[in-house]
């Protein structure tokens, strides 16, 4: 379901509870983005968070959470395939995102929904892997 500023609290704990410590979006910087124009978010009761944020004619995918004890069961899909039906209703160009070139699970789910890497980000993450910067095409 698409969620706002009344869920700040909840789309808080998942990723608190998806993420390793030094990568945690906390209460207020979840809060201060959900007041920002342009920015969406959606919540999975069963434990997953997705926020997004448009400007102009593209979309990027902020962050994507499952807490771990719910992880693959399909809930990072569900949440990916309501929010891209949106965006590509709002910003009809191209969805980008992150994900480190070691999650390969995540890696794989995005590939299967169709997203191209089209550029790395050398140590981008905590742990100090890359990223790599993957974009999905909404109007071919």
């Amino acid at each position: 379901m698409q969620v706002g500023q009344a869920h700040a609290a909840a789309l808080a704990a998942i990723h608190e509870a998806a993420f390793p410590r030094d990568e945690i979006w906390n209460l207020r910087a979840i809060s201060d983005l959900l007041a920002t124009p342009g920015v969406l978010g959606w919540l999975d009761p069963a434990g997953g968070m997705l926020l997004a944020r448009i400007a102009a004619d593209e979309a990027e995918i902020l962050t994507l959470a499952v807490v771990p004890a719910v992880r693959r069961r399909g809930i990072a899909r569900g949440l990916l395939s309501v929010a891209l039906a949106e965006l590509s209703r709002l910003a009809p160009g191209a969805v980008y995102l992150e994900v480190s070139v070691l999650n390969a699970a995540a890696a794989g789910l995005y590939a299967g929904l169709g997203f191209k890497p089209v550029g790395e980000r050398a140590r981008y993450y905590s742990d100090g892997s890359a990223a790599l910067v993957l974009k999905l095409s909404l109007c071919e």
